[in-house]
């Protein structure tokens, strides 16, 4: 596999995009994926990534691209890329430089927003402590750029707060929901695509986040945690204070794009999360724990949107998730370890890749 070009894309602050194209057959390259006969809902399954940590794929609005977080390449901390339905066309579009997440496409599938550390240094900001349990940083240097690599574009788009990721975009593009670092809480906003006309959409104490548009844009759909004893909040606002998140539980919400209707729409006590809506509107599927006692295997779920009809989607794999439904509703693409080497041998490194299949209503 060879790198044909490599461009360097000026942006703020004169920090580069880092454009490198990988084109041909790759080693990577889409395979079809051992079926279990209980995932009913998936079809012609295929293999995308091969190897490392892949994670939150995301379509293009024409369904043509892939847009997705990897430590390939060797990285230590995830970087972001774009690809094509058979994994090949790979394309990392971030700085190269700090740690990034969230992407999403815009609707013209060339340009994107993104979480990065970037502009507070190169290095991988440090990992938190998982001796307590899975954890997530919350690393108050997070930004959200816009960054468009063919014509060489960054551009920051957040200023205030910490913590500013969790991005998606309105399907017309001209609204992105967001978590923010700001009041002592862990909120969401909605903001213009240009970062403009920042308003709160959440309020209760407790993190709110992971939000997504519905693909008609007059939902917003996200998972929230709202300590429910004082024990709860105190354990939450300590965390808070170490720019640490610890996610015993998780339930999900339904809101209009204007932040009002917000309801609960689950009630699992379990660590349920990224939600995301059918193009019919009428349907939710996320991930979550609440098969597993111990709390440490993920599966994909499907529901109706009042939270009825929970029906479990993926079985093979400890752990699926990020999953997301093209415009047209015809494929589902998604996170999973299967088939890596650590479900069989707990010492083998971590591996997730990115998983495509059509989707059986």
């Amino acid at each position: 596999m060879a790198i044909e070009r490599r461009a360097f894309l000026k942006g703020v602050a004169g920090i580069p995009v880092a454009a490198t194209l990988l084109r041909g057959r790759c080693a990577w390259a889409a395979q079809p994926a051992p079926p279990d006969p209980r995932e009913r809902r998936l079809r012609n399954l295929r293999q995308l990534t091969f190897g490392g940590q892949n994670a939150e794929a995301y379509f293009s609005q024409d369904g043509r691209r892939l847009i997705f977080q990897s430590t390939r390449d060797g990285r230590q901390c995830d970087q972001i890329y774009t690809m094509d339905l058979e994994g090949n066309d790979v394309r990392m579009v971030s700085t190269g430089t700090g740690v990034t997440t969230c992407s999403f496409f815009f609707p013209d599938g060339r340009r994107f927003i993104f979480s990065s550390t970037h502009l507070a240094g190169p290095d991988c900001p440090p990992r938190p402590d998982m001796s307590r349990g899975y954890a997530w940083g919350l690393h108050p240097t997070y930004h959200i750029f816009a960054a468009d690599p063919d014509r060489g574009t960054l551009v920051q788009l957040t200023r205030e707060g910490e913590y500013n990721a969790e991005g998606a975009l309105s399907p017309d593009g001209t609204k992105i929901v967001f978590t923010s670092h700001r009041n002592d809480d862990l909120d969401l906003y909605l903001m213009n695509s240009d970062g403009g006309s920042v308003r709160r959409l959440t309020d209760e104490y407790g993190y709110d986040g992971g939000p997504f548009f519905s693909w008609d844009g007059r939902y917003i759909v996200y998972r929230a945690f709202h300590p429910r004893t004082e024990a709860e909040r105190r354990e939450y606002a300590a965390n808070l204070a170490q720019h640490v998140f610890r996610p015993t539980w998780l339930e999900l919400f339904v809101m209009n794009a204007d932040g009002t209707g917000k309801r609960q729409v689950t009630d699992l006590r379990a660590a349920s999360f990224a939600p995301f809506m059918h193009p019919n509107d009428r349907q939710i599927i996320f991930a979550s724990n609440l098969h597993d006692q111990t709390g440490r295997s993920f599966a994909l779920y499907l529901m109706n949107v009042d939270g009825t009809g929970q029906e479990r989607v993926t079985f093979e794999g400890s752990f699926s998730s990020f999953p997301m439904f093209s415009s047209d509703g015809r494929q589902l693409v998604f996170v999973s370890s299967r088939g890596s080497l650590r479900e069989k041998d707990p010492r083998a490194p971590r591996e997730f890749n990115v998983f495509l299949a059509e989707w059986i209503p």
